[in-house]
């Protein structure tokens, strides 16, 4: 696969990547304490996710977040990192054109990411392209699109069939030459997913993708049980925050009674 053209921070971060372990963890955050704890516990890569909306939020889902909410968050998580890696969602409709995308994601880095991740696969080689021409590192997203959720009618398990899988690889590779640093695999089959990673010199971060991802990426909120409303099947929860928070709350309430 020929190496792209890269410019200083793009190579810079390129080179951080590499010399990640693997497998590596990735979680996302989106303020300065769950940053913190996170970064203090060593995860490699932090995602600034448009998750937000729904985790923070309170939305039905990630299309109604803005680029404002984005910077306000990918600031406040930055101040709380000292050596992850931060990513920054591009909201929906954010790079609509290459000419947005070069606009928005030089907005996500002056708020202090590290790399920007936009949604989608052939479609947006452009973006991609004009991005790193002007020195923005991009991670890719393929398989289940949140942005997309209303349009497809559901979150939708991705690379069950055979002419499915091959056009995620064809996906996958071609953002790859574009120029991606990383590429998330969101819901997609681990047979299908697994060949993807197999083919590919940067790493795949998986979500709901199997085991064999260069890295597994989880909601902030997943992990510590802190949205008890809603957990997704691939998630696990490794302590109960959300109860521990509540008694805390409940505790707090007694006394003054």
């Amino acid at each position: 696969m020929p190496a792209p053209n890269t410019s200083e921070k793009t190579s810079q971060l390129s080179a951080r990547i590499q010399a990640l372990p693997q497998p590596f963890a990735a979680i996302t955050a989106y303020d300065y304490p769950s940053a913190r704890l996170a970064d203090e516990a060593g995860i490699e890569v932090i995602l600034v996710g448009d998750s937000v909306g729904m985790v923070v939020a309170g939305m039905e889902d990630t299309t109604g977040v803005t680029m404002e909410q984005m910077c306000y968050h990918t600031e406040i998580v930055c101040r709380g990192v000292n050596h992850a890696i931060v990513v920054a969602d591009l909201p929906i409709h954010s790079y609509d054109t290459p000419e947005m995308s070069v606009e928005n994601g030089h907005r996500l880095m002056a708020a202090g990411a590290d790399a920007v991740k936009l949604e989608g696969g052939l479609g947006q080689i452009d973006k991609v392209a004009a991005m790193v021409a002007a020195d923005i590192p991009v991670v890719g997203h393929l398989g289940m699109l949140p942005q997309r959720v209303r349009e497809e009618g559901g979150y939708k398990k991705k690379g069950k069939t055979q002419t499915e899988a091959t056009a995620l690889l064809e996906a996958a590779v071609a953002l790859a030459e574009a120029g991606v640093l990383m590429i998330v695999l969101e819901s997609v089959l681990a047979d299908s997913a697994d060949p993807i990673t197999d083919a590919l010199s940067i790493p795949t971060i998986g979500i709901g993708s199997g085991r064999n991802c260069s890295a597994q990426i989880r909601v902030w909120h997943d992990v510590v049980g802190a949205y008890p409303w809603f957990v997704p099947p691939f998630a696990k929860t490794y302590t109960h925050a959300a109860e521990q928070i509540r008694e805390a709350l409940s505790n707090y309430r007694r006394e003054l009674l």
